[in-house]
């Protein structure tokens, strides 16, 4: 066994701990997929397109922000969000590196 189940995570796994808790709940992960790649959308456009209250989108948006899933840009009183690739690529890179270090098949 590599760590034991008791043992806090490696520091530097934590940033992307948050990722894939941030993407644990099926409604995040909705709102992920709701993106094109570039494109950005509004607080308004995903509460239009989900049959969540506005508060519950505004919560998960905030868990996809605080994970660095999502990035966002203010312009006015709108907030527009955006896919942020790199992160989800980095966290999916590093559990990758790690199967390949320890050469799980």
């Amino acid at each position: 066994m590599k760590i034991h189940p008791n043992d806090p995570l490696p520091t530097d796994w934590e940033a992307y701990a948050k990722v894939f808790t941030a993407l644990g709940d099926t409604q995040r992960q909705r709102i992920l997929l709701m993106f094109s790649p570039e494109e950005t959308l509004s607080i308004s456009e995903i509460v239009a397109a989900l049959p969540l209250s506005r508060s519950a989108v505004v919560h998960h948006l905030n868990v996809l922000a605080t994970a660095q899933v999502l990035s966002f840009e203010r312009s006015g009183k709108e907030v527009r969000y955006r896919v942020n690739s790199p992160t989800i690529r980095e966290a999916l890179n590093r559990v990758l590196g790690f199967l390949d270090l320890h050469h799980y098949p």
